[in-house]
């Protein structure tokens, strides 16, 4: 009888953790996602593994077989990579975010500049100053940054002085300490900061639109993981990504 109790006890604690649910998400959700994670908890699911970093960083893990039921990338080509790997349960995938892309310099050297051709990024950065952003070689928020500064005529000078983060939120920090006298972020990254201050915003139709996808991966796939993706969509969570200053699609 003893053994019997043990052993549904075990079952029980087995079924528990086998509906956690993983969430490996962009950087720039660390925020509103851990502020609907215990909205979720709150509506009688179990607690959420979150894992936040670049969309690619992210992607990769997954594809070497990193256990995440859900993906939430701060563009669509991260996810198109896994689709095309088919990592991704296709009929869950869905935009529901969209953002800013803004030009940021630390609070205590306040400025508000006109972002458009010809603007002079160099006199904001003074002589040896870099430009604080995403790797554009693979991190969603550099490869906006790379679409703008192009668009305004200013890659070719910025390029050689960039410094390239590994995800948005390293790139703030950078701007936040003074080690970079400017960067590109997202709207929202630039929000949660006392350390930085707006100093622009690029033209959305200076760079891709900025979509956040979220979808179940083919092995997370299941009852709760799509459950949270219809939370992820409901009224709840989006009063919290819109007071968290994103678009909602």
């Amino acid at each position: 009888m003893r053994f019997l109790v043990v052993l549904c006890l075990l079952l029980v604690s087995w079924q528990a953790r086998a509906q956690d649910l993983t969430v490996f998400a962009a950087a720039s959700l660390t925020d509103s996602l851990k502020e609907v994670a215990a909205a979720w908890v709150k509506d009688g699911h179990p607690a959420l593994r979150l894992s936040f970093g670049a969309s690619s960083t992210l992607a990769r893990q997954i594809e070497q077989g990193a256990p995440a039921a859900v993906f939430a990338s701060a563009d669509e080509k991260w996810m198109d990579y896994l689709v095309q790997r088919k990592l991704i349960a296709a009929d869950t995938r869905r935009s529901l975010l969209g953002n800013d892309l803004v030009l940021i310099v630390p609070a205590n050297t306040p400025r508000h500049v006109t972002i458009g051709p010809g603007f002079d990024f160099a006199a904001l950065l003074g002589r040896d100053g870099r430009l604080a952003t995403g790797d554009p070689a693979h991190v969603p928020v550099g490869i906006y940054a790379e679409q703008a500064l192009k668009k305004l005529g200013a890659w070719d000078t910025l390029a050689p002085r960039l410094a390239r983060a590994e995800d948005v939120r390293a790139a703030l920090l950078l701007v936040e300490r003074g080690e970079a006298p400017a960067g590109i972020v997202y709207g929202t990254d630039a929000a949660v900061s006392t350390g930085v201050m707006v100093a622009g915003t690029f033209s959305a139709t200076s760079h891709d639109p900025i979509t956040y996808p979220f979808a179940a991966t083919k092995t997370g796939d299941g009852p709760e993981a799509r459950a949270l993706l219809a939370f992820l969509a409901g009224p709840e969570a989006r009063a919290i990504f819109v007071k968290r200053g994103f678009k909602v699609e």
